[in-house]
């Protein structure tokens, strides 16, 4: 076992875990974070999408003893106290939940790309999500919301 630091959710954990263990599984199984879901345990699917210092990755593909010192973000760091995020709101007005299992991938990858691009286009939305599948829907929900919620931007 090894003693880190790890910032998450703005809060601060010193934590001891194993070499071998990924992010995914310390949020889910040691913190119980289970926003952050289990897909394919090989990156490919997005479920598990997190904000590390503002960069949507895959946590099931990122170790956690690599992590220290970073500022990680899961779905449930996003909302202030009992205020969603605007994307969040914008998911839920667009009708983009669906069943909800790759939701929190996809707001996590919506919540990068409009933080780097405030207004993307329909085909930079599209390549955003690239690595987030969702077998409930044909997506036009999905990018509905994501530009839903860049258009709200500038009602702020």
């Amino acid at each position: 076992m090894k003693s880190i630091m790890m910032k998450i959710n703005g809060d601060q954990y010193t934590l001891e875990i194993q070499d071998n263990w990924t992010l995914l599984y310390v949020l889910r199984d040691v913190l119980h974070l289970t926003g952050t879901k289990y897909g394919c345990g090989t990156g490919d699917c997005g479920a598990c999408k997190v904000l590390i210092n503002g960069i949507a990755k895959n946590s099931c593909t990122l170790l956690a003893k690599n992590l220290e010192n970073h500022e990680i973000t899961t779905i449930e760091g996003l909302s202030q106290r009992d205020k969603l995020h605007p994307v969040q709101e914008a998911f839920i007005e667009a009708g983009a939940i669906q069943c909800g299992f790759c939701t929190p991938g996809m707001v996590i990858t919506a919540v990068a790309l409009l933080d780097q691009n405030p207004y993307p286009t329909e085909n930079e939305i599209v390549v955003a999500l690239e690595n987030n599948l969702c077998r409930c829907t044909g997506y036009k929900k999905i990018i509905d919301a994501i530009r839903l919620a860049s258009k709200k931007r500038d009602r702020r």
